[in-house]
C-alpha cells in the first residue's frame, strides 16, 4: 500500500506541474492585451480563465484541504474588468500550484480517504476524488488555452 500512496502523490503532484509547465508555455508569447482578449463577446480570455483555475484550486485544495482560510468569489474569476498584468496573473496561478503540490505531498495514506465536501462538488465524497476533479479540471481548461493562444495568430486585428 506505501507504493500505491507514493505513486498517487507522485503522479498527481508532476502532472499539476505538468499542466503548470503547459500554461506558461502557451502564455509566453501573449502580449498583455493578447492574454485578455475574449475571442467572442460571451468568451473567457486566458486572463479570466487562469483567474478561474486559481480560485478553484485555492477554495477546493487551499481552503477546503489545506485549510488556508481562502474566500472564492467564483464569478468575479470571470468578469475581473481591471486586468492585472499577466505576470501577477501567473504569479496566483503558480502560488496555487505550489499549494496544490505541497498539499498533495502532506497526505497520508489514509487522508486519500478522508470524507470531503464542497461547494459545487457536494458529491466529491473523499479527497482523492476531489484532487483529482481539479486535475482533470485544469486539463479541460489547457484545452481551451491552447484554443486561445493559437487564435490569437489568427484573430489578431
Amino acid at each position: 500500500m506505501a507504493d500505491l500512496h507514493a505513486t498517487i502523490v507522485s503522479s498527481l503532484s508532476e502532472r499539476y506541474q505538468m499542466l503548470a509547465d503547459t500554461i506558461h508555455e502557451l502564455a509566453a508569447p501573449l502580449s498583455d492585451d493578447q492574454f485578455w482578449r475574449r475571442p467572442f463577446p460571451f468568451g473567457n480570455s486566458f486572463g479570466h480563465l487562469l483567474l478561474h483555475l486559481a480560485g478553484n484550486l485555492n477554495y477546493y485544495i487551499g481552503a477546503q484541504i489545506a485549510g488556508t482560510g481562502y474566500v472564492r468569489d467564483r464569478d468575479r474569476e470571470f468578469t475581473e474588468k481591471d486586468r492585472p498584468s499577466k505576470a501577477d496573473v501567473l504569479k496566483r496561478f503558480d502560488d496555487a500550484i505550489a499549494l496544490v503540490r505541497q498539499t498533495i505531498t502532506q497526505q497520508a495514506a489514509d487522508d486519500w480517504a478522508k470524507p470531503y465536501s464542497a461547494a459545487r462538488e457536494e458529491d466529491a465524497a473523499n479527497r482523492f476524488n476531489v484532487v483529482l476533479r481539479c486535475c482533470t479540471h485544469l486539463h479541460h481548461h489547457v484545452g481551451q488555452m491552447m484554443y486561445l493562444a493559437n487564435g490569437v495568430k489568427i484573430l489578431q486585428p
